[in-house]
C-alpha cells in the first residue's frame, strides 16, 4: 500500500495534524458560537454544530477532489489554503477569556473555577448561534478537505484515510481535541505551520500545471 512508502507515509502524518488542529479549531469556533446560551440550549447548539460540520466534510470531500483534477483549481486552492493560515493565526491568537469559555461551554463546566460556565459570552438566542455556527462549519469544513486533499496529493489512500479521520474526529473527539489545543497552544502552531508548507506546495504544483497553457498562449 502507498502509506507504506516514505512519500505516502509522510502524507499521512500531515494529513492526521491537519486533522487533529482543524478538528479542534472547528470545535473552539463552535464552543465560542455556543457560550452565550443558557446550558439547556448550549449542548443543542453544540450537536447542531457537530452534526452540520461532518455532513458537511462528507459532502465536500466528495466534490473536492475532483475539482482539484482540473487544471488551474490546485493553484487556486492553494492560495485559498494561505487564507486559512492567515484566519487560524487570527483566530489562535483570541483572547484567554474567550477561549476559557469556548472550552467550558464544549466541556460544559467550569474549568477556570470562576463560579460560571462559559459566563461572559455575549447573550443570544439558539437560532442565532445555529446559524452562526453553521456558517463557520460551511468554511471550515470547506478548509480541513482542501488541506487534507492537499497534503494527501496523489496518494487516494491517505485521501480516505485522512477524510474519514476528520470525520471521526469532528463526531467524537473534537471536544477532547479542543480542550488539548486551549492547554497546549504549541500543537495549535505546528499545524499551523504544516497547513501553511501544503498552501506553498498546492501553490507551486498548480503554477508548473498552469505555466506551460499560459507560456503556450503567449
Amino acid at each position: 500500500m502507498e502509506i507504506f512508502t516514505a512519500a505516502g507515509f509522510a502524507a499521512l502524518l500531515q494529513v492526521i495534524a491537519i486533522d487533529l488542529v482543524l478538528a479542534g479549531d472547528n470545535a473552539i469556533v463552535i464552543g465560542l458560537a455556543a457560550a452565550g446560551l443558557p446550558t439547556d440550549q448550549r449542548k443543542k447548539a453544540i450537536l447542531i454544530g457537530v452534526i452540520a460540520a461532518t455532513v458537511l466534510r462528507i459532502g465536500f470531500a466528495a466534490i473536492t477532489v475532483q475539482l482539484l483534477a482540473i487544471v488551474g483549481l490546485l493553484l487556486a486552492g492553494g492560495i485559498l489554503l494561505l487564507w486559512v493560515c492567515w484566519k487560524m493565526w487570527r483566530e489562535l491568537r483570541i483572547s484567554a477569556k474567550e477561549a476559557d469559555d469556548a472550552a467550558e461551554a464544549l466541556a460544559n463546566a467550569d474549568l477556570n473555577a470562576d463560579g460560571t460556565v462559559a459566563g461572559t459570552g455575549p447573550r443570544k438566542t439558539l437560532g442565532q448561534a445555529a446559524v452562526q455556527i453553521v456558517i463557520a462549519d460551511v468554511s471550515m469544513s470547506l478548509d480541513n478537505v482542501l488541506a487534507v486533499a492537499g497534503a494527501a496529493r496523489d496518494h487516494f489512500t491517505v485521501l480516505i484515510i485522512g477524510l474519514v479521520l476528520s470525520i471521526a474526529l469532528m463526531g467524537l473527539a473534537a471536544t477532547f481535541i479542543a480542550r488539548l489545543l486551549h492547554k497546549h497552544r504549541w500543537i495549535a502552531y505546528v499545524g499551523l505551520l504544516i497547513i501553511l508548507y501544503v498552501a506553498v506546495d498546492m501553490i507551486y504544483r498548480g503554477a508548473m500545471e498552469v505555466w506551460p497553457l499560459v507560456d503556450a498562449a503567449v
